[in-house]
């Protein structure tokens, strides 16, 4: 839905957008183009807020590319590729035809799952989207992560 689900612009604007380097990252995918504009992103990571993002493996590169540092990756496969039909199906978002090209270029996209930092099998949702919860709770403890933990520990060590 236009404005709730994703914000649709037409090709030229779409073209317009991208030049003017307004997106994080996009790509073409089954003859759509696709994209995450920049400004949102920027102001929900300044109020200290998680992102996070619904792309291919394309758009993952791209994230990558942009802010390595700051990127958690997670490939999610389907338990079997009749499920992964059934699913695409049911989601209703898509004819017969787009469905089975969809199937098609599964494969390709499935190989790129070693480019991930966490790899997940959704036979579960509940189960996944836990999954992601306790992905984003160990990333969130790393020490690279931990702002002022440099100053906190100083001030420890001062204590002592």
């Amino acid at each position: 839905m236009d404005g709730k689900d994703y914000h649709f612009v037409d090709k030229k604007t779409f073209t317009q957008m991208r030049d003017e380097k307004a997106f994080l990252e996009w790509a073409l995918v089954f003859d759509n183009f696709y994209g995450t504009t920049r400004a949102p992103v920027d102001e929900a990571l300044a109020e200290g807020r998680d992102v996070l993002f619904d792309v291919d493996w394309q758009g993952a590169e791209s994230l990558r590319k942009e802010a390595a540092t700051d990127v958690v990756s997670v490939f999610v496969l389907p338990p079997t590729a009749r499920a992964l039909e059934e699913r695409l199906k049911t989601r209703a978002q898509d004819s017969d035809d787009v469905v089975a090209r969809r199937m098609a270029g599964a494969s390709n996209e499935i190989q790129h799952w070693k480019d991930y930092d966490y790899v997940l099998v959704n036979f579960d949702l509940d189960q996944s989207v836990a999954a992601v919860h306790a992905v984003l709770a160990a990333e969130r403890l790393k020490r690279t992560r931990l702002t002022g933990l440099d100053g906190f520990v100083q001030g420890l060590l001062t204590e002592l």
